[in-house]
């Protein structure tokens, strides 16, 4: 198996993102399957466009792809995207979309083929704190969780894709005294677990429960 994980770079003023970080530290294999790393730009649609020329040299199995989400308490895996960007902030070329649906042609909302709540279930047996989540939100993270879902439908049926977002780490909470956070290796370590959890229930349906969930 070969599993496509990207990690977005820094922004909203931040100098560093968790999870690109966090992609940089995985190892090259996890229970066999092959780890591509890959840094995408925090920007509207670039952002799939360096997917996608990703997807095309490598011919992954899965495309897994890791967003920061500040305020959060646990790593979360997203069950579901939404076709519309809706940008609080600008993204890292200062594009604002509002209201604006992703595709004209996609569905309303696509969801994971990944076992979210076997991966929830692998984290929390580590001793980390995970939870599914079931809003991605509506700035970039949702935006490449939904274009890698309408590729999936559109060009690119034999793969499965899937999102997993990720607190602050502590270098970024030093002037947010209330804003949560995790070590970087810990986020590290959960996003193995989920992996591992991937590559075990290939071709397998997902656990029926997991407590906690989010959003």
């Amino acid at each position: 198996m070969k599993i496509l994980v990207t990690g977005f770079d820094p922004f909203g003023g931040e100098s560093t993102n968790p999870a690109l970080e966090a992609v940089k530290g995985l190892p090259a294999v996890i229970k066999g399957a092959e780890i591509i790393k890959l840094e995408i730009p925090t920007v509207f649609n670039k952002s799939a466009e360096v997917t996608k020329k990703a997807i095309l040299a490598h011919k992954p199995d899965v495309v897994l792809n890791i967003g920061q989400a500040g305020g959060r308490f646990t790593v979360t895996p997203e069950r579901v995207a939404i076709n519309v960007d809706d940008a609080r902030i600008p993204d890292n070329e200062g594009n604002q979309p509002i209201d604006v649906p992703i595709h004209e042609d996609g569905a309303p909302a696509y969801f994971t083929q990944l076992p979210v709540k076997a991966m929830v279930q692998a984290i929390k047996k580590a001793g980390l704190p995970a939870a599914l989540s079931n809003s991605a939100g509506t700035f970039v993270c949702n935006h490449i969780m939904y274009q890698v879902q309408y590729m999936i439908d559109k060009e690119f049926p034999e793969i499965q894709g899937g999102f997993i977002h990720v607190p602050f780490i502590s270098s970024q909470v030093v002037d947010k005294p209330a804003s949560p956070f995790m070590s970087l290796t810990d986020i590290i370590t959960s996003l193995e677990k989920a992996i591992e959890a991937i590559v075990t229930f290939d071709g397998k349906e997902d656990v029926k429960a997991v407590e906690g969930t989010t959003h």
